[in-house]
């Protein structure tokens, strides 16, 4: 594969817990090349956060290895900024305060006092948040404060941007206002973003490719589909596409048939002694 900025290979995770150890993930393999969106997406304890994490440098993982450029990941880089699903923003501190603080981190005395406003204020622009760059975390909305953690993360000028459900805590309508956001931003910049949803809409209609993971314990890849739809991408627009139907059938088709997750039943006896005992 040409281009290839990031190879996942054979990667193993295992625990320890006090009944033994855990295996998270099992021979896990993804090479993701530059510029590319790659969305993974699975039920919960299938191990997407845990390959993140590895990808990450927060994780070692116990069999295999990450090569970002052909060099092994073994440790937390700004080359790979993350975006979790809380903000993380420092409250006491505005906007502008909280992207600086990274800049400062990662550039040190590179640019100038006028340089690094202007790439603050570059960065506050690309997610739309300029207009309230001096307002504190509790001054501004849910929305607003993931696009400033987001801001954040690209003024970091990552290579890889990695997102642990960036949308999840947002309701409907913020998110696909951030969903459009992020679509212009990766469209302008290029970036290669790796994306953990599980959100099925959202992940066919931003990545290039869905990775769906199995079940766990001893997640793997389980499938993995090409999203070719043309970019730049209209939610109301892709709604009639048959394309775009198909492929949201087929990620669906993995996780409710493939890969079902079978919730344990509750029997009327075990009810009626769980009413008892917190009766009790």
């Amino acid at each position: 594969m040409q281009d290839v900025i990031l190879d996942i290979s054979h990667i193993d995770m295992e625990f320890p817990t006090p009944k033994g150890s855990f295996k998270a993930l099992s021979d896990v393999s993804l090479k993701i090349k530059k510029g590319e969106f790659v969305s993974l997406i699975g039920h919960s304890g299938c191990g997407k956060s845990t390959v993140l994490n590895v990808v990450a440098g927060l994780y070692q993982a116990t069999k295999g290895g990450v090569l970002l450029n052909g060099k092994e990941v073994n440790e937390p880089g700004p080359e790979r900024a993350v975006v979790f699903q809380n903000h993380s923003l420092l409250p006491w501190l505005t906007a502008y305060e909280n992207v600086e603080l990274a800049v400062k981190q990662v550039f040190g005395k590179q640019k100038s006092k006028a340089e690094t406003k202007d790439w603050i204020e570059h960065n506050l622009h690309l997610v739309h948040m300029d207009h309230a760059m001096y307002k504190r975390p509790d001054e501004i909305s849910g929305g607003m404060k993931q696009r400033v953690g987001i801001a954040r993360a690209l003024a970091m000028q990552p290579e890889i941007l990695l997102m642990d459900e960036p949308f999840g805590a947002l309701d409907a309508l913020t998110r696909a206002h951030m969903q459009d956001s992020l679509m212009e931003i990766q469209a302008e910049l290029n970036n290669t973003v790796i994306m953990i949803t599980h959100d099925v809409d959202e992940a066919v209609l931003l990545s290039d490719r869905i990775v769906m993971m199995t079940n766990g314990p001893a997640a793997t890849v389980g499938e993995i589909l090409d999203i070719n739809l043309e970019r730049p991408r209209d939610r109301l627009a892709l709604a009639e596409d048959a394309e775009y139907t198909h492929l949201r059938s087929e990620v669906l088709k993995f996780l409710y048939e493939k890969q079902r997750k079978v919730e344990p039943i509750t029997t009327k006896i075990d009810k009626k002694n769980n009413k008892k005992s917190q009766a009790a």
